[in-house]
């Protein structure tokens, strides 16, 4: 296997590290696959307990790289769908279901897919420098890998047309201004505050962190009544948990918390 995507495992935190430079870190099939089992394997380990996303070189990704896709080397239109519903699709849905933090330090210009699949994390810090580029429009294709939904989510519908039709680049200091990232930073410290955050985590409630943000990604789409009721059955599951014992205790008795995460301490 070759190192298509690098993988650092922390105490408590992986770090996970698109490896295709000298093609902006787009996709082929082997940077797909090696992506999808790390991100499993991520997903998987409770003494994981969080994972940051990045990317080498000077950008984070370009989405899909075209040059596999040049119709005067194939014998008919390739299957599109296909791809997004055996390699894109599980990929988003594994980042936005994992049970613990996914941040995405995007460190150059997030294109196409690669916006996307940044858009998906739980929390995105980018450089300064840093653009992202619905770059669907210029190749004839709408935005996929969840873009279309993040964007209109995040954005509204107005600035979600804008920037799929245009392909317009928008960039980091942007993006922080109009929501659709968290925080943008000076490219220099993008990657300290970035594993600085993912230690933060790795050291948190990770039950806790884990139902806040199914709570949030299910107000996407609940009623207030529905919504409310899922509170409660989440704050059902925090309540049996170590962590939450734990954080009372060390609240009483004015000392920083020693969570444990998952790792022996399911909720009964």
């Amino acid at each position: 296997m070759s190192e298509t995507v690098l993988t650092t495992v922390n105490n408590g935190w992986t770090e996970v590290c698109l490896n295709r430079p000298d093609r902006l870190n787009s996709f082929n099939d082997e940077m797909h696959f090696e992506l999808a089992a790390t991100m499993k394997t991520a997903a998987d380990d409770p003494s994981v307990r969080c994972v940051l996303l990045t990317g080498s070189g000077r950008g984070f990704c370009a989405g899909q790289d075209l040059s596999a896709r040049d119709p005067r080397k194939l014998d008919g239109p390739p299957d599109l769908g296909h791809t997004l519903t055996t390699l894109y699709n599980p990929l988003i849905k594994r980042i936005r279901d994992m049970r613990k933090p996914v941040i995405c330090a995007v460190n150059g210009v997030a294109a196409g897919a690669g916006a996307n699949i940044a858009l998906a994390c739980d929390i995105v810090i980018a450089a300064d420098t840093a653009k992202f580029i619905q770059s669907f429009a210029k190749v004839g294709l709408v935005p996929d890998a969840g873009g279309s939904w993040h964007l209109t989510q995040l954005l509204g519908t107005a600035r979600a047309k804008a920037l799929a039709l245009t392909a317009e680049p928008l960039s980091a200091p942007q993006a922080q201004e109009w929501g659709l990232i968290w925080k943008c930073v000076d490219a220099e410290k993008l990657m300290s505050e970035a594993r600085s955050l993912a230690e933060q985590f790795a050291m948190g409630p990770t039950v806790g962190l884990a139902c806040t943000k199914q709570a949030i990604h299910a107000a996407e789409s609940n009623t207030l009544d529905a919504q409310l009721e899922l509170e409660a059955q989440l704050q059902y599951e925090c309540g049996r948990s170590a962590d939450y014992a734990e954080g009372v205790q060390a609240f009483l008795e004015k000392r920083a918390p020693e969570f444990r995460g998952f790792l022996n301490n399911e909720p009964e």
